[in-house]
């Protein structure tokens, strides 16, 4: 009997262990993931005449993928990538609670420039078809209030 709850015992380790490498495996491909599409929107927006300032904007408060110029506008940029759209397009994950911490952390770029020009957030959602890159900008994805 006790090698039985010692056999159940290490079961139970064994599947614990299990399940946190899967969900280890799962962060790293949209890690993976993720980086692809923020490279195939530099990519992207260059060929659409932006001027990339920024990759990866990182404060304490968050996140912003992307910060360039298109023309004397600044743009905050937020791209979103999904292997389908199974679950809907990825700029629809963009979600108030997003918007806001956006915003705020381009707020805090905006406290580091002298003169402020015209800004606005623009979405780029990349969907994968057939291993090909589905790209769709939003200009404008949403106002500050």
């Amino acid at each position: 009997m006790p090698h039985r709850k010692q056999d159940m015992f290490l079961q139970k380790i064994k599947n614990r262990t299990q399940i946190t490498e899967h969900r280890t495996q799962n962060t790293d491909k949209k890690k993976e993931l993720g980086k692809e599409g923020e490279d195939i929107a530099v990519r992207f927006l260059k060929k659409n005449k932006y001027k990339i300032l920024e990759k990866n904007f990182r404060t304490p408060l968050g996140e912003i993928d992307i910060i360039a110029r298109d023309g004397d506008t600044l743009v905050f940029v937020e791209v979103k990538t999904r292997e389908n759209p199974l679950f809907g397009e990825p700029f629809e994950s963009v979600n108030y609670h997003k918007k806001r911490k956006l915003i705020k952390v381009a707020s805090l770029y905006l406290k580091r420039l002298r003169d402020i020009p015209p800004c606005r957030f623009d979405v780029i959602s990349i969907t994968f078809k057939d291993n090909t890159p589905h790209i769709q900008l939003i200009k404008d994805a949403f106002e500050v209030l």
